[in-house]
């Protein structure tokens, strides 16, 4: 695999957990940036932690390694060989994956330490 390249996402992110039958609030289309995915059991919204919403459960302080793409569908291993890296660091991750590239998030605390082991194995990181 050729060396990929992250960027650092400047926002601070929430990751929020909401009941499956909640409606979205309008407030989370109206954001710059956000995730969102629906399950059987729940729903979940990732936001800039600036932007509050009425949510379950929150985790905050998150900060994410956008993979530079757009990425071929046909390359394999992205997102396990960089939560290997990360795994071995024993730092944890939240990956979410879009058409173009992947992100991996990571508490603002082991930010740096990540940065520095991605770099390590050859990542580049801007």
């Amino acid at each position: 695999m050729s060396i990929l390249t992250l960027r650092r996402l400047s926002e601070t992110f929430s990751i929020h957990s909401l009941r499956r039958e909640s409606l979205i609030p309008d407030v989370v289309f109206n954001a710059p940036i956000f995730f969102l995915a629906k399950t059987y059991d729940e729903i979940s919204i990732v936001l800039p932690e600036h932007i509050e919403i009425d949510s379950e459960e929150a985790e905050h302080g998150w900060q994410a390694f956008e993979v530079v793409g757009p990425l071929d569908f046909t390359l394999t291993g992205i997102m396990s060989n960089i939560s290997t890296v990360l795994a071995n660091e024993n730092i944890s991750i939240f990956a979410i994956s879009t058409f173009d590239t992947d992100y991996v998030l990571v508490k603002s605390d082991k930010f740096e330490a990540a940065k520095t082991a991605l770099i390590n194995h050859n990542y580049q990181v801007i």
